[in-house]
């Protein structure tokens, strides 16, 4: 009888701690695996009020990493809203530079050595408070060795950053997903990616060792959708100081001199352009994108743009509501599954009814083929 009740004051304890999911997702088949791709984070970690919501998106990654599959996480950069400031515009934030590199990075250690992740520095990760210069805090807080195994496994190449240090602005990871019987090759790149950056993609991307790879290409900059959103390559260079010297790419020079020429590069993911202007009112429809373009050998690229972060109440809200994309790749081998997801709303049976976004650009599927 003693034996009995051990046991069940055991289950009874180890049931109390469990948490109780309210909206637990789920896979549509099984054997599928998962990408998960958060957007621009600058808002979330501008202020220390929402820097832990950015944080329970992170959690909720390491959480589901087994139960959803996910193989990597891919980040379309901003993650902070100035690089190396410490004067203070309380119209716009409340953290030094310092402090919001170490509470992106704090975020973070949520997955370290769990699952493997990508970034793509934005605008606002180089210079002091807009991209004036080179130079970057990125590789002080994102290290190669952080994340351990997840990373060293998958790393098959990287390029220096535009300081000559080494850094996983520019790096290749090499991904097998159950049912899919080509690899795929991610690829991502710095802000407004320079000649050197675009010319060691393509020579990867064409190698005999990764030439019969699916190829997925992620950079900040790439789309625009602002207001009216027509998803246009983004074409002229910004009023940023890395944007106005020679040799840097935005969107049509990254298509004309990468994508178009890799007949094996299915997919673009980008952030950054994605928002309403002239005091307009935030629309989601505004802060997401996607075309759909045959490249040279006559493939189907797919180019997806995701940036939540004026979602939560525009530029000084909490930072994008917790929003992030999950890319199901199907064990068909070709079928990638969308859905646009928000485990802040999840986390709650009393808001649950508003965590899935279901309008064309939040939850569609496409083949890559």
């Amino acid at each position: 009888m003693k034996r009995i009740l051990s046991v069940l004051f055991v289950f009874l304890s180890f049931s109390a701690l469990a948490q109780h999911r309210a909206d637990r997702q789920e896979l549509s088949a099984p054997g599928s695996s998962t990408m998960i791709v958060l957007g621009d984070p600058q808002g979330y970690i501008k202020y220390d009020l929402n820097q832990p919501l950015f944080e329970l998106c992170t959690a909720w990654i390491a959480d589901n990493a087994d139960h959803l599959n996910i193989k990597a996480v891919l980040c379309t950069g901003d993650l902070v809203e100035q690089n190396d400031n410490n004067a203070l515009n309380r119209k716009m934030l409340n953290q030094s530079s310092r402090q919001m590199w170490a509470s992106v990075s704090r975020a973070f250690e949520r997955i370290d050595g769990k699952v493997p992740y990508m970034v793509s520095p934005g605008n606002h990760d180089y210079g002091f408070k807009s991209s004036e210069d080179y130079h970057t805090f990125f590789p002080d807080y994102f290290t190669f060795e952080r994340q351990g195994d997840a990373l060293k496994e998958i790393l098959v190449s990287e390029y220096p950053n535009r300081e000559g240090r080494a850094s996983l602005e520019n790096a290749a990871c090499l991904f097998e997903l159950p049912g899919w019987d080509r690899k795929i090759l991610v690829v991502t790149a710095e802000f407004t990616p320079s000649d050197g950056v675009l010319e060691w993609a393509k020579k990867l991307c064409l190698s005999d060792a990764y030439k019969d790879c699916y190829v997925i290409f992620m950079t900040h900059s790439y789309m625009k959708c602002a207001l009216k959103c027509h998803n246009e390559r983004y074409t002229q260079p910004e009023g940023y100081g890395i944007s106005k010297r020679e040799g840097n790419n935005y969107g049509q020079q990254i298509w004309d001199k990468l994508v178009n020429e890799v007949p094996n590069l299915r997919l673009v993911i980008c952030g950054h352009h994605g928002h309403a202007v002239n005091g307009e009112p935030d629309v989601y429809e505004w802060a997401t994108g996607w075309r759909v373009d045959k490249n040279k050998a006559g493939k189907n690229v797919g180019q997806m743009m995701f940036n939540v972060q004026t979602l939560g109440g525009g530029w000084e809200g909490n930072g994008g509501d917790g929003w992030l994309r999950i890319l199901e790749f199907m064990p068909d081998g070709k079928t990638v599954k969308v859905r646009t997801y928000s485990p802040l709303f999840g986390i709650s049976a009393l808001t649950r009814h508003l965590a899935h976004r279901t309008g064309p650009y939040d939850q569609f599927d496409f083949v890559i083929d």
